[in-house]
């Protein structure tokens, strides 16, 4: 038999912890002495306390972890219980690299301040262009935010164009703006220039973007996860050469290989003097 310190030790746990596991009926001391109140555990216990923190550790909580250690929960449902908190923690896993990564753009964006920017800004004429497009609403303007929007959207639109035979007349472009109804929600669009009919009826719409006279452009090379630098790029220039922003810049997607570090990207920024 052994104490309460000595199965806190083998068990690799406190022995606070070995008292709340006793009063909730999670595990309970092999004898308790009845003049001391000390309590005694046999080492085949350790049997259940492994696969308890084993459980917990897992995420499941503490009902769950009696459910699965009294057997109330068949192996099946076992399963079904791993798979599910599998799938939470490569999601989890996956938001957390997702996040080191802009964290790690941020960073880089910060370490360049006050070094001479490689990037050239050039304002120009952007001609108007018919496109075909769908539209959705993100949450913000975040990053995190658009990446899960624009994604399906520009694969719903690449699928309808396909099975509608309509070819591509330019590169993929990206544009955003406000909801207009004072929240932080973007529109998120996806237009493709096309030279379809805006009559008839189509699985999209189809759109005469406008020509934007004076628009503040610069040219990203790599993920647009990595493009935060050319974005403050655009900002520095627009207020060092005394213009002002009129929207979101748009996305021209110039070259898409299946590495997105090999990807180049125009951001076209509408602007105005003063």
């Amino acid at each position: 038999m052994l104490n309460i310190g000595d199965f806190a030790k083998h068990g690799r746990v406190s022995v606070r912890m070995l008292r709340h596991y006793d009063a909730i009926g999670l595990l309970r001391p092999a004898r308790v002495d009845p003049v001391s109140g000390y309590r005694g555990y046999r080492a085949a216990q350790l049997a259940r306390l492994n696969r308890l923190i084993a459980l917990k550790d897992l995420g499941f909580t503490l009902q769950q972890v009696r459910a699965v250690l009294d057997e109330e929960v068949d192996t099946a449902e076992l399963r079904g219980m791993l798979r599910l908190r599998r799938a939470e923690l490569a999601a989890a896993m996956a938001a957390d690299a997702e996040r080191l990564a802009r964290v790690e753009a941020r960073l880089r964006t910060i370490e360049s301040e006050g070094t001479m920017s490689t990037q050239d800004v050039v304002v120009k004429r952007v001609p108007s262009v018919r496109v075909a497009e769908l539209t959705g609403v993100a949450a913000s303007y975040e990053p995190q935010d658009i990446g899960p929007v624009i994604g399906p959207l520009f694969d719903e639109l690449c699928g309808r164009l396909a099975a509608a035979g309509i070819a591509h007349a330019g590169p993929s472009v990206a544009r955003y703006e406000d909801t207009g109804d004072g929240s932080v929600l973007i529109r998120v669009a996806v237009p493709v220039p096309t030279a379809v009919d805006p009559a008839g009826e189509h699985g999209f719409a189809v759109v005469d973007l406008p020509a934007v006279e004076e628009a503040a452009t610069v040219v990203h090379r790599g993920s647009m996860d990595e493009s935060l630098g050319s974005v403050q790029a655009l900002a520095r220039f627009i207020e060092e050469s005394g213009y002002r922003s009129t929207g979101y810049a748009r996305e021209v997607y110039l070259e898409c290989p299946e590495e997105v570090a090999d990807w180049v990207t125009e951001l076209q920024e509408p602007v105005v003097r003063g």
